[in-house]
């Protein structure tokens, strides 16, 4: 009984062994941008602002239109009316026209000369507060990451049916050995002695 306790551990052991076969469980650097995303995203924080500019995929040498989120730090509500001034510190050649679209919200106009990353110095100026915020990674001429195709769910879902298969399996094999043991094992000797009878003397 001890070797089929062992036997069985060892398979039921495997089981989750299987199942987690190929899966990466390291702390490696993820992408900023998650696959299947139709934008690319850059924010900074200061201490009086929020800053969050998104953008669709951008070519060199094209017209570039990028939206640029504008909130209070403290209270995250959008500022209106804000006086905002770009610049590239790559090309300080470069200008930048920006209009207000809603609350918050403003449209950034432009043009980038190469496939290339960027950065954008913000000067903010709204009522009465001023701040300078720098937006980094601004990447011209990259792709956005596509999405991992359908098959690999089946893929999984394959080695879940494996494991659920190897566990019925050790399941039926632990059942099968015990019932081979119990008919192997020798039926306890029936005692055929009768008592002794004892005569009375007169």
């Amino acid at each position: 009984m001890k070797q089929l306790l062992i036997l069985l551990l060892s398979v039921l052991l495997a089981g989750p062994a299987l199942a987690h076969d190929g899966e990466d469980h390291g702390d490696g650097p993820k992408a900023a941008t998650p696959a299947g995303a139709t934008s690319f995203s850059v924010a900074a924080l200061s201490e009086q602002f929020e800053v969050l500019l998104r953008y669709e995929p951008l070519e060199g040498g094209q017209p570039a239109d990028l939206r640029l989120f504008l909130s209070d730090y403290a209270t995250n509500a959008p500022i209106r009316g804000a006086k905002l001034t770009l610049t590239n510190p790559e090309d300080a050649r470069l200008t930048w026209a920006v209009t207000e679209q809603e609350p918050g919200i403003y449209l950034v106009e432009g043009e980038f000369p190469a496939n290339k990353p960027y950065s954008f110095a913000l000067n903010i100026v709204a009522g009465e507060r001023a701040d300078l915020v720098l937006l980094e990674g601004i990447r011209v001429g990259e792709k956005l990451p596509v999405a991992e195709a359908p098959p690999a769910a089946a893929a999984g879902l394959f080695s879940s049916w494996q494991t659920i298969a190897a566990l019925l399996g050790a399941f039926g094999l632990g059942i099968g050995l015990t019932v081979l043991l119990l008919r192997r094992r020798p039926a306890a000797p029936i005692s055929t002695s009768t008592p002794a009878t004892h005569e009375n003397h007169a």
